[in-house]
This record gives structure tokens, sequence and C-alpha cells, in this order.
């Protein structure tokens, strides 16, 4: 096995005393710096490199913390004056927190694209994670064909519309089969869309 190997299989146990005194201590870290911030190397290069990452010019690795659970509502002692359906306090978000924190990323660092991300840490307020971003206009990457599809101007901001990996997770592409028919046509609410709107035909199929 080589030494990525390793570090997977490592991971792969989490209340390992070893990770938990290791989670433990950079969770400590994680929360005295700021909420978004580019760091030097990724915390899990395993990971980071089975999800595109190389450790060259270009390539550049933010970590992100995100606050957990869902929204809740202002309302005092959660009393809504209102007809029941307005009565839910805590609002969850229909996308998850890693797609959250790819947004931030995206925003914080506009010059460069959003490859892929995953989940480094988390205590009882954060989830950390850590985006891999790649620059679009480094010559690096201009002349790498394994990556220079991210060039393409029709991937700028593809976290915001969903076309990350974590993107497509909560769109529910995971779905395979009979239980992804209401996604048929690319997404559950164009599929919705498509079937409730009446369409009144002047020569059509009958």
């Amino acid at each position: 096995m080589g030494a990525y190997k390793y570090l997977e299989e490592l991971w792969k146990k989490k209340q390992s005393d070893v990770l938990r005194f290791l989670l433990r201590v950079r969770a400590w870290e994680y929360r005295q710096g700021a909420k978004v911030s580019t760091i030097p190397r990724p915390s899990r290069p395993d990971k980071a490199r089975r999800l595109g990452y190389k450790a060259k010019e270009g390539y550049v690795v933010v970590r992100v913390a995100v606050r957990r659970g869902g929204r809740k509502r202002p309302n005092g002692k959660g009393i809504v004056y209102g007809k029941p359906k307005h009565q839910g306090i805590v609002v969850k978000a229909t996308r998850n927190l890693r797609s959250y924190a790819e947004g931030r990323a995206g925003r914080y660092a506009t010059n460069l694209r959003v490859l892929n991300s995953y989940w480094i840490n988390e205590d009882a307020t954060h989830k950390y994670f850590e985006v891999i971003m790649v620059d679009p206009s480094h010559t690096k990457i201009r002349n790498d064909p394994r990556i220079n599809w991210i060039c393409n101007p029709v991937h700028k901001h593809r976290e915001l519309r969903g076309l990350t990996a974590a993107g497509r997770k909560h769109r529910g592409f995971q779905t395979q089969g009979h239980r992804a028919n209401k996604r048929i046509g690319g997404s559950v609410r164009a599929s919705w869309k498509r079937r409730n709107t009446l369409k009144l035909r002047r020569y059509g199929r009958h």
C-alpha cells in the first residue's frame, strides 16, 4: 500500500484515538481563524487528490466554516400570529452545507473556479470544509489537457448553479432508476413545472 492508502484508511476510522485527538485540536485551531481563508496545502492530501487536486501552480485550497443547523425565523418565543402553514420556526435549507461552503469560497476568490470540496472537521457550531479551486488564467492550467475544460467561460461560478458534486447531490442526481422519475428533464422543478402547466395547443397533438 502507498502512503495515500494508509491516510485513507486512517480517515475511515474517525473515532480512533489518533483522529479524535487530531480533529479536536484542529477544530480549536479553525475556530480561532477566519471563516474563509486560503491555506498553503490540503489537510487531507489523499482526499484532495482523489477529487482532482494537484500540488502545482494554479491550484488553491480554501478552508470555509459554515454554521450548522437550519435557519431560525425571528419570531418571539416561537409564536407566529398567522396561518398554520407559516408556523415552521426552524427552516431547513434545500442545499447541503458543503454546497454553501463552495458558494462562499467562490465569492471569496472570484478569479478562481471551484473544482470540488470535502469535509475536514466539525464542532457543535460549525462544519469545516476545504474547497479545491483552480486559476483559469494560469498558463499551467490552460496548457493541461486534463483540467483546461474549467477555463471555458460556461464554468464561471459553477458552484452557484449546482454543477459541482455537492450541487448535483442536492439536486437529486445521486438517485437513479424509477426513484428519479420526477427529475426527468434536468431538474425536479423543471419537471414539476412541465407537468403542471396547462398547454392549450392551437395546432398540435390530440
